[in-house]
């Protein structure tokens, strides 16, 4: 129950800290380009990653493979879903933008059917469903106030959806220190190639918050990762919705901005869906973890 506990409050650090991102990102990006904030997002997330190894007694030699192909390709989907994720945080309501990434594993869950071969009851097609309901109530395509960034924010949560799925096809053999490593790498390389093109030279608070956003990724994804590995994801996951509670207050506090109604309920219906499909998932791993005790008894 202790480790539980330590999963529980890691999960609601490794969220608070990432909320705390975004907002910075929101901040930045009427004044820097895109490009630029995730090149700082990546590059100085190798701090609090260096020194977390350290810490784990991992060494160098620990983040050698053999897959370096789709190590590639999951940080391609990674910061795909970063550069779009950022843009839609410039251009849209923080909560907005947060309420549409809650729709991450109802994604997860239908991609996993053609991409894992994985099945799907129909418990959790009818929650798929309902989450996709939820997702255009909070889009609303064909309404008179809809917003084409909407989309842009819509495709962040497929390509992180796709990330997902390669991160669990990488860690059948990978650490996870090597995912977060390359991620990290790949996501500073290619972005510092836009650099030239699009630097805008911070000012010192500018630098400051450029710094800031990479320490925080990174802390956070520790954070994360930590949660995870302490305590079930049944029981860790659904703080993952506490970032709504951030996002509203940190929206109305730095931009005066209030959710609209449709944007909580189709929040409810993905986080309502979402929560359904984890419980789901969980009781599917208890049973298959139990089969095995059956057969040898």
């Amino acid at each position: 129950m202790g480790q539980h506990l330590a999963g529980m409050l890691c999960m609601l650090g490794a969220v608070s800290i990432l909320s705390i991102m975004d907002a910075i990102v929101k901040w930045l990006a009427s004044g820097y380009p895109t490009m630029q904030i995730v090149f700082f997002r990546n590059a100085f997330a190798f701090l609090p990653t260096i020194l977390y190894l350290i810490a784990s007694g991992l060494a160098l030699r620990d983040l050698r493979t053999r897959r370096i192909g789709g190590h590639f390709m999951r940080a391609a989907l990674g910061v795909g879903a970063m550069i779009t994720f950022f843009y839609a945080l410039g251009h849209m309501p923080l909560a907005d933008v947060i309420a549409i990434a809650f729709a991450a594993p109802i994604f997860m869950t239908a991609l996993s059917i053609p991409l894992l071969g994985e099945k799907v009851g129909p418990h959790r097609w009818a929650a798929v469903i309902a989450g996709f309901a939820g997702v255009l109530v909070m889009v609303r395509p064909g309404a008179s106030g809809f917003d084409w960034v909407a989309l842009i924010a819509l495709a962040s949560v497929v390509l992180y959806a796709l990330a997902m799925i390669q991160i669990r096809v990488l860690s059948r053999t990978e650490s996870s220190a090597s995912i977060v490593f390359y991620l990290a790498l790949f996501g500073t390389l290619f972005s510092a190639a836009f650099l030239p093109s699009q630097w805008v030279t911070p000012d010192p608070t500018g630098w400051v918050l450029l710094i800031l956003v990479g320490l925080l990724g990174g802390s956070g994804q520790i954070l994360l990762t930590q949660a995870f590995r302490l305590a079930p994801v049944a029981l860790v996951a659904p703080f993952d919705y506490s970032a709504m509670i951030w996002a509203v207050g940190l929206g109305w506090l730095l931009w005066a901005d209030v959710p609209a109604l449709t944007t909580l309920v189709g929040a409810a219906l993905v986080a309502a869906a979402g929560l359904y499909i984890m419980q789901r998932e969980a009781r599917q791993e208890r049973l298959a973890a139990a089969q095995p005790l059956k057969r040898s008894t």
